[in-house]
Parts: structure tokens; C-alpha cells; sequence
């Protein structure tokens, strides 16, 4: 009998797909990597029709690859070995939600609005905040980050249980609803990050946090990107924990200005968010504003309102837009991760990659945690320029990992970053395959990632 034919008689046409329009669609992600079609996408429900479906794998020998909202930036969704595309989009619900436990479980296929819309009214909401609107599952797959990690950790720092359906299709549970454990092995860890190689994420229960009382934002300049990173340094040593904490640098600034029509000084750029109770937002708001005029800021501005926080903020949010809507350009880029006293030389040391090449790109990050990125444009169909942001990408990870740090501090591994992981992590790597093949030893599950 045919895959699908058992596919069909399983779950019925509705729940199954080879349209042109699905199998394009869960070819990509918002990476540059090539595309792959699967043969099949399959629209799972609940748990249930998870196990079904790598039981039929597993004894067929099909690939099955995850996807979320297709929001990656590695190619983790892309079905490099073709087979079974598992599309999250049905399980997007509250499992259960308990306000008086901050906590929360839902489906994988939920996004971070959705889940914040749910839990806002109660005066909850979810910090994690990777830019796009992500599926929680995606987001643990990789062990997702952004903006707020400064304060609020990663996924990892957030995850309390996860339900996962093995290659098998036995269903396990990976921790509980304590907020800590000290019994057996760390499940969470292990599969948050894990991009869908170990297992498929079926239910997620996450912890939840009070709305602040108060926000404020703030942005200055400083003539350097090192001064930039030297001055977000200073303000972790001050003991103040800031809710964001975000370089950007003058060429992007220039850059958003084009894009949206907007007038922000264009220089490189810090920008801050205080979060708590009124009185200690307004006290830390001070200590760094006086802090940074100490180090030679220029161009201090802050922000009470929500609106005046959104323009405040307009440079940092729209960044990556105002680069890909250059024509005849696609966008590739780092995201590496340094211990923070690291941090001034890597930006530095980036923006000089950059400017060597001749490519038109920007240094921008998260620098409250030592995560910085790079975008690059180049031409597609320009050998050399494809060979310049390569080797732009390549050296920045390396370097990265000489002094102590990863090559990718929050858009995992995919496709993209496998030939770093030997150099990254050593004789680890041998382990780590020793751990796939245990949990998965036919290598059905989202094959072809992490590394060779």
C-alpha cells in the first residue's frame, strides 16, 4: 500500500495535503537556504494523530520534519530529505491555564501572540520575544530568545513540561509543574533546542510573569560601535537589570531612516526598556542615563507612553525590513554569542568584516546578553558576493567560539551552522550523535540537521 493511500485511510483527505500551494509553502522558512518540497504535509490535531503518524514513519523509514510558523532563520522546517511535513497549525490551543500558578500549557502550533492575547486580560504575559510571531513550539525547538533575554533567560529558562511523541511513538513527559526539580536527567534541556531531531513537541507548559507596572524607554548615541557595546557593559556591571538592551549600528540607523521616512540621529544607537514598579523605573532610568552621558553619549531621549515607546523603538523593530526590501538582494547573517566582556571586541570586529567585504549590511543585537547579529545582503546570482557574505558569516562564528563563545546564541543550529559544531563543541559532538541515534535510530526525525 501506498504512503498515501495509509495516510489517507488514517487521518482522511482534510488532514492531508500534496497541493502545490501546501508543499511550497513547507519547502521554506525565512532562511536563505534552498528550498525542499516534502512529499506530504500532514495537519495533526492532537496527540493521538502525532503517534500515528510516526508510527507509519518510523516502520516506512519516512522522514518526518516539523513546522511551525515558518519563521526560522537556519532551514530547521525544511524537509531536506523530503517525506512527511508535520504542520502545527490545528494544535494551537489552551491546554490548561493556571493564573494563580503563572503557568500556562498550549499546543505547539499556538504563536506568542496568541498566547500573550490569551493571558494579557489576567494580567500575565509571556516574555520571550523573538521578533516574529512564532510558534511556541518552534520556539522551544530551538531554544528561542530575543529581545528580553537580559532579563528572562531563553526558552530553556522558561519551559516547566513538555509532552513529546518519540520516533516510535511512545509519549513521554519531560519534567512537571514544579518550578524546580533535582530528579533525574534534565528532559527539558534536552529538548529544548533540539530542532525536532529527538522527538515531536505535542504539549508545552511554560511559566508566565506579571505584567510590569511600569515601562519606560530610552535611546542614545555613541560615535562607536565598540562604545556602544562597552556602554551596555557598563550598565550590566551597574547591577541594574534593564528589561531590553539593544545595539544598533549608524549604517542601519541610515538604513531604517530610507525605509520608513524617519529622522533618527544616525549614529550607532543604544536602546533601552526599564520595566517594575513606577519609583525603581524612573530611579534605574536615571542611574543610565547618567551613567551613559558619563561614557560620552550623545542624543539621550526617553519614553513614558506606549506610543512614544513604539516610534522610540521603530529603528530596532523595522531593521531587518529596511534591508530586505533592497531589490535583487536576499539577506543572510550571524547570531553569535560571547561572554559579555567579549562583547566590544566581536561588534568591532564584525562591522570591520562588513566593511571589508563591500556588502551592504548591519551589526545590530541583543547586547544585553552578548548576542549580536550581522545582516548581510548580496546578490544571489553573484558568486563573488555569495562567497564574501559566506566568508563574513564563517569568520564571525569562528571567532566567536575562540573566545569562549557559540556560534549561534538563539537561532539554532539547522542547516546553517552544522560545520561549526566539531569547532564549537569537540569530541561533545560524537556524544551528541550517540544521543540521536538513541532517541531516534532509524533517523526519521527532521534529518539532516544539527550536524553530519
Amino acid at each position: 500500500m501506498e504512503i498515501l493511500e495509509m495516510l489517507t485511510q488514517q487521518f482522511g483527505q482534510h488532514k492531508v495535503s500534496q497541493s502545490e500551494s501546501e508543499l511550497y509553502r513547507h519547502s521554506r522558512d525565512e532562511s536563505s537556504h534552498p528550498y525542499v518540497e516534502p512529499d506530504f504535509v500532514v495537519f495533526p490535531e492532537n496527540v493521538e494523530d502525532v503517534v500515528k503518524v510516526l508510527q507509519l514513519a518510523n516502520e516506512s523509514g519516512i522522514a518526518v520534519t516539523p513546522f511551525g510558523a515558518g519563521s526560522g532563520l537556519e532551514g530547521q522546517a525544511i524537509p531536506v530529505n523530503k517525506g512527511i511535513s508535520l504542520n502545527f497549525d490545528r494544535m494551537n490551543k489552551v491546554i490548561e491555564f493556571s493564573p494563580e500558578d503563572l503557568m500556562i500549557t498550549v499546543g505547539p502550533g499556538m504563536t506568542r501572540l496568541q498566547l500573550n492575547e490569551y493571558v494579557n486580560k489576567h494580567g500575565l504575559y509571556f516574555p520571550i520575544d523573538p521578533g516574529a510571531d512564532a510558534s511556541i513550539g518552534g520556539m522551544v525547538a530551538t531554544n528561542a530568545s530575543g529581545t528580553t533575554a537580559v532579563r528572562y533567560g531563553s526558552m530553556r529558562d522558561q519551559v516547566l513540561d513538555l509532552e513529546v511523541v518519540l520516533a516510535n511513538g511512545t509519549v513521554i513527559h519531560t519534567g512537571s509543574k514544579a518550578k524546580k526539580s533535582s530528579s533525574g536527567y534534565h528532559l527539558n534541556g534536552i529538548f529544548t533546542g533540539s530542532e525536532g531531531t529527538l522527538g515531536v513537541i505535542t504539549k508545552i507548559t511554560v511559566k508566565l510573569h506579571g505584567i510590569p507596572e511600569k515601562v519606560l524607554a530610552a535611546r542614545c548615541t555613541f560615535q562607536t560601535p565598540g562604545e556602544c557595546a562597552e556602554a551596555a557593559q557598563a550598565v550590566l556591571s551597574s547591577g541594574i537589570q534593564v528589561m531590553r538592551m539593544e545595539l544598533v549600528d549608524a549604517e542601519s540607523i541610515q538604513q531604517v531612516n530610507e525605509y520608513g521616512d524617519y529622522s533618527f540621529p544616525e549614529e550607532h544607537s543604544l536602546f533601552f526598556e526599564f520595566a517594575g514598579a513606577p519609583n525603581i523605573v524612573e530611579e534605574e532610568a536615571t542611574v543610565v542615563e547618567e551613567l551613559m552621558k558619563e561614557l560620552g553619549c550623545n542624543n539621550w531621549e526617553r519614553a513614558n507612553s506606549s506610543k512614544e515607546r513604539a516610534d522610540l523603538w521603530k529603528a530596532r523593530h523595522e531593521m531587518a525590513y529596511a534591508y530586505k526590501h533592497i531589490k535583487g538582494k536576499v539577506s543572510t547573517g550571524s547570531d553569535s554569542c560571547v561572554p559579555i566582556s567579549k562583547l566590544a571586541e566581536m561588534v568591532v570586529f564584525g562591522r570591520e568584516l562588513l566593511e571589508e567585504s563591500g556588502l551592504i549590511g548591519g551589526v545590530f543585537g541583543h547586547v544585553g546578553d552578548g548576542n549580536f547579529h550581522t545582516l548581510v545582503m548580496y546578490d544571489p546570482n553573484d558568486p563573488v558576493e555569495v562567497e564574501k557574505a559566506e566568508h563574513t558569516n564563517e569568520q564571525i562564528a569562528l571567532k566567536a567560539i575562540e573566545l569562549g563563545g557559540t556560534c549561534t546564541g538563539e537561532h539554532g543550529v539547522g542547516l546553517g551552522k552544522m560545520k561549526y559544531q566539531v569547532a564549537e563543541h569537540g569530541e561533545a559532538v560524537e556524544l551528541m550523535k550517540s544521543v540521536k541515534s538513541l532517541f531516534d535510530p532509524k533517523g526519521i526525525l527532521n534529518p539532516g540537521k544539527l550536524f553530519y
